[in-house]
């Protein structure tokens, strides 16, 4: 069984709550946190007339296959960019509709090790997409906090963005 922290659960079903307030259904396109954004959501009552659902899109090949970002993006810009995140965002929306109207999307490096000198663990590309609006995007630098605690820290920022969205 997944076992929140106060913030997370607190977080969780702020997003539940302002998604069925507004009757709205949302997916999730996940790598680095392989579900854990899904598994939070879902841990609160009431999450299945919420999530629809989620995508764990860890290789290149995942994301371009399941969610239809260009594999020459993926490879060019690398899975951890800005342009990836907003790809996969959008294309979990597209892959979802019209059962989902808000999407959510992460990609990055957990570490312990740098991708290289431009990608440093603890990087962090986060998208949020909703039908008809923009797409949003954050970049968060977590730091060489450990695989664990980028990857929770992940999960708060990608819930804290879908409620940017939701306004």
């Amino acid at each position: 069984m997944l076992t929140l922290d106060e913030q997370t659960g607190e977080l969780a079903r702020a997003v539940i709550d302002a998604c069925k307030s507004q009757g709205l259904r949302l997916v999730t396109a996940e790598s680095l946190t392989g579900g854990l954004i899904a598994g939070a959501l879902t841990t609160v009552p009431g999450s299945s007339y919420v999530v629809d659902r989620a995508f764990v899109v860890y290789s290149y090949a995942a994301k371009s296959q399941m969610l239809g970002v260009p594999y020459e993006l993926v490879r060019s810009c690398c899975a951890v960019s800005e342009a990836v995140a907003r790809a996969m965002a959008e294309g979990a929306l597209a892959r979802s509709y019209p059962e989902a109207q808000v999407s959510v999307a992460v990609t990055g490096v957990a570490g312990p090790g740098d991708l290289d000198a431009e990608r440093p663990a603890g990087l962090v590309h986060l998208a949020a997409a909703r039908l008809g609006g923009p797409t949003l995007h954050r970049e968060r630098r977590f730091g060489s906090c450990g695989r664990p605690e980028v990857r929770a820290q992940t999960v708060r920022a990608a819930l804290q963005l879908v409620l940017e969205l939701l306004g």
